[in-house]
């Protein structure tokens, strides 16, 4: 059960530094939900260009949220590596 302790701590501590580095973010774009109509439009020029700009889009906020994660990973990892290290004066 350790282990599974262990997990929920570090597992909430992501969460938690997570949740700080969105709070930081000015201006957090959402995925846009809505499909556009060129995936449903039978070969119009426009409407697959919509859907190319709109899948565009959405590939670039969902980028921006997994470069968040891995920043929240790595600051968790540089965390646990402090407090396993002692603490040495250069």
């Amino acid at each position: 059960m350790a282990g599974n302790d262990a997990q929920a701590e570090r597992r909430q501590r992501l969460h938690e530094l997570l949740l700080a580095l969105i709070a930081r973010q000015e201006d957090l774009a959402l995925m846009d939900a809505d499909a556009p109509s060129g995936f449903t439009s039978s070969g119009a020029v426009e409407g697959a260009s919509e859907a190319a700009r709109w899948l565009d889009r959405n590939r670039r906020v969902l980028q921006h949220y997994q470069s968040l994660v891995r920043t929240a990973v790595a600051l968790d990892a540089l965390l646990d590596a402090e407090q396993v290290l002692p603490s040495r004066e250069f």
